[in-house]
């Protein structure tokens, strides 16, 4: 299942996650944000079980925004359980 979030609060404009049925992440694209960081973040999730890298990356702060590219992509990741 492929998702799409639009992120608020953060300098990328849209994350595209594909799930498995297990909710094993089997490719993230952030577009937009700064990006080293963002296809550094992709390259480190896909693989990993969805709830693992909510976990992992939920709360993470840039410059005092109160949220994160790496926390917005949890947010993306934790919708996107939903529907599965």
């Amino acid at each position: 299942m492929t998702y799409t979030y639009v992120p608020h609060g953060v300098c990328s404009k849209q994350m595209n996650i594909e799930l498995d049925e297990n909710g094993t992440i089997k490719d993230c694209e952030i577009v937009g944000g700064c990006d080293g960081n963002t296809h550094g973040i992709c390259r480190l999730v896909v693989g990993m079980n969805a709830e693992d890298a909510i976990k992992k990356l939920k709360g993470i702060d840039c410059r005092g925004r109160g949220t994160s590219c790496p926390d917005q992509l949890s947010n993306a990741l934790e919708e996107a359980l939903e529907k599965i």
